[in-house]
């Protein structure tokens, strides 16, 4: 049977799921009345309830005797170490762009990478349907940035089709034919993307997705180089670097069929399988024959931009919601994470207590936890530092993000004066249509961490904001930090309503009645720049006397809610998150006031 192996490429949110779902409805890969979710390729929870993909997936689809592997690749660059890996299984792409919106940063990020690697794109302009489609200028987007991306001449010559993925409908013209379905789409496949090349030798395969299952073990997802694979045979790993890593067979071998994976007993070069049977062989490795001994080559990877510290919970509270809280048990989650996960990196320090990870961007980290904690862990987490290098000569350097924010255009001089306060640059301003402007910033990543919950505040929701890494340049200086300080509970015990309602002149609180408080948990913010021990269990003074104004309903303002994103944003470098299955508390990172004191003269001291 021929192959087709193609990556679908878009921005958060342009209806890349979408379209993969009236792919397989169409092209006869769900049988009739097979119940299926909508975005049926969002497989995790947090995919569905975000409406992001976090894991790059394939499937397959059958049409006119050709197999399609589709792969649908991440729209968030948190999630770019996904996309690298993912693009060298493919020999085409679809790029999936708004018809209103037009290609955004994350485009840019995965085309950017799709184009390096060669490949020839198709087009497809969704959601055409929408009453603020500018199709032919969105159009000419698309060319400049192909342009600015460097693409040569083949590349630039895309093929483009108009449609609507969630009306399962492409054509070549904006305005249809519509009952053709997605046929136009399917043979546009078949005759611009070229068949996969397959190279002379035995068996040879990088690996490209690592998942664990509870009956198979490790499986590994990728494409088939050279050679073909049956099941029980005899295969090696090679790290990158050539080393052996392993030898072992093969337990199964799974195809991608629709939604489903079916094991196979004759695997040939160029399909796109994932195979079981080995323990130790992971992403980027090479997975071949016995007889081979050179590794292929893997694509790299860009650099970690944010770290955070993961420390073991060590609060009063420590172990009443959670079952994972020791740091043996820590530490093997995040290694396994790391396995799977190339643009991870795991550091252990040398207290034991704690690690440091790596990742893209807060998003990818903020994922890691909020999943770690569905599964039943407590942590700790510091605030997100960014990764400095420095140059030959000794400089400090530090990552500088392009930041493309659409807002309308009442809001955008607060847009333009809270960038400037953090460092930022402004390389392009322009209008987006229906009154609204485009600003595009170079922005050190510091000056960004915590700013989109501001942004939301200062634009009423309206405001649209994308990043993508741009580079790294000289240290920008210091930025400034928060203007608040917070309110600290002096005691343990149950936070009281009364207690509460007495101190709301004192700022917003960040708890309700009747949580569970310890010394140094931080229960509210508050209205002046310093930090302020106050006492959240006194209760009202009961007497058998009645006076006026004595019996005051208690009346209390509704607490800030702080979500995993917007606390990890919002703590400073003295203070942590505390994650646990149930709850989300914020406390300083020294509960006793007497060593906060001393942590504070010690960095007084340290700067004079």
């Amino acid at each position: 049977m021929n192959i087709r192996n193609i990556a679908i490429i878009a921005h958060v949110d342009h209806g890349k799921t979408t379209l993969v779902d009236a792919l397989l409805k169409q092209s006869g890969a769900l049988r009739e009345h097979q119940r299926v979710a909508e975005r049926a390729m969002d497989s995790n929870d947090l995919e569905k309830e975000r409406g992001i993909t976090i894991l790059a997936k394939a499937t397959s689809v059958e049409w006119k005797e050709t197999r399609i592997n589709i792969v649908d690749t991440p729209g968030h660059a948190d999630f770019g170490g996904e996309v690298e890996r993912i693009l060298s299984m493919v020999d085409g792409a679809i790029v999936l762009v708004d018809a209103a919106e037009g290609p955004m940063p994350q485009t840019k990020f995965v085309v950017g990478k799709a184009l390096k690697v060669g490949l020839r794109p198709i087009v497809a302009v969704n959601k055409i349907d929408r009453p603020d489609a500018r199709a032919d200028e969105v159009i000419n987007e698309v060319f400049d940035l192909f342009a600015a991306l460097d693409a040569n001449d083949e590349q630039l010559d895309f093929p483009i089709l108009y449609g609507s993925g969630r009306d399962g409908w492409m054509a070549e013209q904006p305005e249809g034919p519509k009952q053709d379905g997605l046929a136009p789409l399917f043979d546009l496949v078949l005759s611009h993307v070229p068949e996969p090349t397959v190279a002379e030798g035995p068996f040879r395969m990088i690996g490209t997705i690592l998942e664990a299952n509870p009956f198979l073990g490790r499986i590994i997802t990728g494409r088939i180089e050279a050679g073909s694979l049956k099941p029980n045979q005899a295969v090696k790993v090679l790290h990158h670097d050539g080393a052996l890593m392993e030898t072992g067979r093969v337990s199964k071998i799974l195809a991608f069929r629709g939604l489903e994976r079916q094991p196979i007993e004759d695997a040939q070069a160029g399909d796109i399988v994932a195979i079981a049977g080995l323990s130790k062989g992971t992403v980027a490795d090479t997975f071949c024959d016995p007889s081979v001994t050179a590794a292929m080559p893997a694509q790299p990877i860009d650099p970690p931009t944010v770290t955070m510290s993961f420390i073991v919970n060590d609060s009063p509270l420590a172990g009443t919601e959670g079952d994972k809280v020791t740091s043996r048990v820590i530490r093997d989650r995040l290694l396994r994470e790391a396995e799977g996960n190339v643009a991870l990196k795991i550091e252990e320090s040398t207290d034991k207590d704690s690690f440091y990870v790596s990742g893209r961007g807060e998003l990818q980290l903020a994922v890691l936890i909020e999943t770690m904690r569905r599964e039943g862990f407590e942590l700790a987490v510091s605030r997100p530092r960014v990764v400095m290098q420095k140059d030959e000569s000794g400089q400090l350097l530090e990552p500088i993000e392009e930041v493309v924010i659409d807002v309308d255009e009442e809001h955008s001089g607060v847009v333009v004066q809270k960038m400037s306060e953090r460092k930022a640059e402004m390389v392009e301003l322009k209008p987006s249509g229906g009154d609204r402007q485009r600003l595009v910033f170079h922005a050190p990543t510091r000056g960004l961490i915590g700013y989109q919950s501001e942004l939301l505040t200062d634009t009423r929701g309206t405001a649209v904001m994308n990043r993508l890494f741009h580079e790294y340049q000289p240290y920008k200086g210091e930025l400034p930090g928060r203007t608040n300080g917070v309110l600290i509970a002096n005691e343990p015990g149950e936070a009281v309503a009364y207690a509460l309602w007495n101190l709301e002149d004192r700022g917003p609180m960040v708890i309700d009645p009747g949580v569970k408080v310890y010394q140094g948990m931080i229960i509210g913010i508050h209205s002046r720049d310093n930090d302020l021990e106050v006492n959240v269990l006194k209760g009202k003074k009961l007497t058998n006397v009645r006076a006026a104004g004595k019996d005051d309903a208690v009346k209390l303002t509704p607490p800030v809610r702080m979500t995993l994103e917007r606390a990890l944003a919002w703590i400073e470098n003295d203070e942590l998150v505390e994650v646990t299955p149930k709850s989300i508390r914020l406390r300083k990172l020294y509960l006793d006031p007497h060593e906060r004191k001393r942590f504070e003269k010690q960095k007084t001291a340290g700067a004079a």
